[in-house]
């Protein structure tokens, strides 16, 4: 091993640790997602089930299980908590930080740190990241799988292919048949665009197809067999009806996605669309008749385009759309991005100012509401006087020397190293000074843990009126089935209720002939909590 390769290891495990892992635990599970899947691996982990997920006791057929199996044994190693959810997506993470690392060396050598660091210092992967959630795991599958493609497209060894095979199966088995269909989408569009219609054939390669099956179906034809209702709810509702209608209440315009893709890319998006638009007007430019030879380099360009493209495209058709969707588009875009600096840097070209300037801003922009973050969370919107303009402030001077380095000469060799200066000032605000104000203001801990401190032995839990991101919450923290008072599911034994004050009458209405004991008030979400005694026999 070369020094060189000792220092970029060291380099990108020093990043990945701080960007993926610092701090995952200093606020608690939020949203409904993280909470509910992080309780899954929990009950999974509890009766050593490997096929059925659970929760509250009953199936949970609504994803499959590879983020679950990914849990149980942090799970068993560190216990059940917030970091042990968390760390099988940071692991993801580094993963495909890895692989691109790799891949670079391999195929594209010179601009392998520059590709591992733009991919890890995206938005939408440290934010992921940092999620109990199955969003990273198929984008870690999926991406891996697209490099291992190329990978055996260039060099036409079948051990990449094989690969490419796996990691699609472990696509299948992190969400689902989106991993196969986004992959076939990709190469074909790939096809069409360089004429080289075998491609598609040859992809089709038996073997692959075999270990595909083996390795995705096997889990697929287990919990059909245990659960005759999985057909009907995962594939017809879960993939089909959740595409094609707006079942479950995620609807938003077709433009989505363009703003999604915007903020998942940052700090990196100007580039970026610098690169594609490159790549574009390439492929345009040089379009080669069907059968003449194959040029690798300008090929991998319009690959990596059709990758970053096609994903934004799909979900834009869907009816039911959700930011983590488009999630396996990212990497891709750090891919255009690395190869167009790799190009430019060995014909010694400059940045042109616009572009240095409008990077600048966007890269920058974000310590803003890092360092507001507490507010916002709070308030739900940024402030104004004097704490927006001392974080202006910050900005502005960052701005500048981030510009000011670009239009140097040596401006393409520093992009990566002044960009990544926001990008971990942008990460330390947030764990600094916004981890309090999350934990209280989204995640059910700071509740579960006023609740035990009122109770002499640990009662059940119901909610009334309560977000369902605080019922999967309590559930996740509690430990425990949470009844919900609106939904007919009152318990008849005694039992704590926290219910939104809107609700009261409705409590008052459902708990009559009972004794009802206020314990107090959680201001940050706005409910309160009772005690209640069991019903009269």
């Amino acid at each position: 091993m070369t020094s060189r390769t000792r220092a970029d290891i060291l380099l990108l495990a020093g990043f990945c640790a701080f960007l993926f892992f610092y701090g995952l635990g200093s606020f608690g599970l939020i949203g409904a997602d993280e909470p509910r899947y992080a309780q899954i691996a929990r009950e999974m982990f509890a009766h050593r089930d490997w096929i059925t997920p659970t929760l509250g006791g009953h199936p949970w057929l609504e994803k499959p299980p590879l983020y679950y199996w990914q849990a149980m044994p942090v799970y068993s190693v560190l216990g059940v908590g917030d970091v042990s959810a968390r760390i099988p997506s940071a692991m993801d993470a580094t993963l495909l930080v890895v692989a691109i690392y790799l891949f670079f060396r391999k195929f594209r050598r010179g601009a392998e740190v520059d590709a591992a660091l733009i991919a890890a210092s995206c938005a939408g992967v440290i934010g992921y990241s940092r999620a109990a959630s199955t969003d990273m795991a198929l984008t870690a599958a999926f991406s891996i799988g697209m490099l291992a493609w190329w990978s055996w497209r260039e060099s036409a060894k079948k051990i990449y292919l094989a690969t490419f095979y796996l990691c699609m199966a472990l696509g299948m088995l992190a969400k689902g048949p989106v991993a196969p269909v986004l992959a076939l989408v990709v190469i074909v569009l790939f096809a069409v665009a360089t004429r080289e219609w075998r491609l598609i054939v040859r992809t089709l390669w038996f073997p692959g197809i075999l270990l595909f099956s083996a390795v995705a179906l096997p889990w697929y034809i287990a919990v059909q067999s245990r659960n005759p209702q999985f057909f009907r709810e995962f594939i017809v509702e879960h993939n089909l009806a959740r595409f094609s209608s707006n079942l479950y209440h995620h609807p938003e315009p077709f433009w989505y996605y363009a703003p999604v893709m915007v903020f998942a890319l940052i700090p990196w998006i100007v580039f970026v669309m610098a690169a594609l638009m490159e790549s574009l007007r390439g492929w345009w430019a040089n379009r080669k008749p069907a059968g003449a030879e194959s040029d690798f380099e300008l090929q991998f360009n319009v690959f990596a385009g059709c990758w970053l493209i096609v994903p934004v495209l799909f979900f834009s058709i869907s009816r039911s759309k959700l930011p983590g969707y488009i999630l396996p588009a990212v990497p891709a875009g750090a891919l255009l991005l690395a190869d167009y600096l790799r190009r430019h840097l060995e014909s010694e070209e400059s940045v042109s100012k616009w572009m240095a300037i409008l990077h600048a801003l966007v890269a920058s922009a974000s310590i803003v509401p890092a360092l507001l973050i507490a507010y916002a969370v709070t308030e739900r919107r940024l402030p104004a006087g004097r704490p927006m303009l001392i974080a202006l402030a910050i900005a502005f001077v960052i701005c500048i020397g981030l510009a000011l380095t670009l239009v140097s000469r040596t401006g393409l060799r520093m992009l990566r190293f002044v960009t990544l200066i926001p990008v971990v000032l942008t990460v330390a605000a947030v764990l600094k000074l916004g981890t309090g104000a999350i934990d209280q203001k989204l995640s059910a801990r700071p509740l579960a843990m006023e609740l035990a401190s009122v109770e002499t032995r640990k009662l059940p839990i119901a909610v009334c009126g309560a977000p369902r991101e605080m019922e999967y919450g309590l559930a996740f923290y509690r430990d425990q089935s949470i009844s919900r008072y609106e939904a007919g599911d009152v318990p008849a034994g005694e039992h704590l209720l926290v219910a939104a004050p809107a609700w009261k009458s409705n409590v008052v209405a459902w708990t009559a002939g009972r004794r009802v004991l206020f314990l107090g008030h959680y201001d940050p979400q706005n409910v309160d909590y009772y005690w209640v005694a069991a019903a009269a026999k």
